[in-house]
This record gives structure tokens, C-alpha cells and sequence, in this order.
């Protein structure tokens, strides 16, 4: 009879031990999901923080302030604006009326020697070059 009553009273210190172990790794994360949540609120303060700082600084008002005092912009004025007889004289042209265009006959010539490179019907392959 002793031994199972010393067994009994083994088991049940093995048990309040590992009960009292789950007890402490319990609170020890309830401890850690505390501070978790209070570092949350602290980021999210500082983020509030800095987005009411980033709409004082983004105000229009201000932008409008900062512009007058250190950009030398000023509104523009009627007489600011000159007319058509005072516009210097148009560049002379380097083609002649009635010549064909220089540019577009170098394309022209590119694309035929592209054209004529190819077969009719025949996909070239990546690797192969002409």
C-alpha cells in the first residue's frame, strides 16, 4: 500500500509542478502581448504624429508663403505678352519647296534593305543572323 501512495503523491507533485509551469508560460506571454500592444500604441501615436506634422508642413498656405519669400516668381501681366510683328523671322529651310525629305528618305532606304533581308513566309529565328 505504501507504494501506491507513494506513486499517488509523486504524480500529484509531478502534476502542481507542470501545472505551475503552464501558469508561468501563460503569464509570461500574457506579459509579452501586453508590451506587444503597448509598443503598437506608441507606433501608432508616432504615426499620428507625423501625419499631422506632414499636413501642417504640406498646407497650401504655407507651400504659397514659402513660394513668395524664396522663389522670385511674379504673376504674369497682360503686357507681358508681346504681338505676331515682333517675333523674330522664321529660320530659313534647308529643303527646298518641292524636294523630297531627307529624313524620311533614309527611312524609306532603311526599311527596304530591313524588307529585302527576309524571306516571304519565313519567321527568323532568334539565333540566326543575316
Amino acid at each position: 500500500m505504501r507504494i501506491i501512495h507513494l506513486l499517488v503523491i509523486g504524480a500529484l507533485i509531478f502534476a502542481a509542478a507542470y501545472v505551475y509551469r503552464i501558469k508561468m508560460e501563460s503569464t509570461a506571454r500574457t506579459e509579452r502581448v501586453l508590451r506587444l500592444h503597448a509598443e503598437i500604441r506608441e507606433q501608432r501615436d508616432a504615426i499620428a504624429a507625423l501625419r499631422s506634422e506632414w499636413a501642417k508642413l504640406d498646407a497650401p498656405l504655407r507651400l504659397q508663403g514659402l513660394a513668395e519669400r524664396h522663389l522670385p516668381l511674379k504673376p504674369l501681366t497682360g503686357t507681358q505678352y508681346d504681338q505676331l510683328k515682333n517675333l523674330p523671322e522664321r529660320p530659313p529651310r534647308l529643303v527646298k519647296p518641292g524636294e523630297p525629305d531627307p529624313i524620311g528618305a533614309m527611312i524609306n532606304t532603311i526599311e527596304a534593305v530591313a524588307g529585302s533581308d527576309t524571306v516571304t513566309g519565313s519567321v527568323p529565328q532568334p539565333g540566326n543572323k543575316r
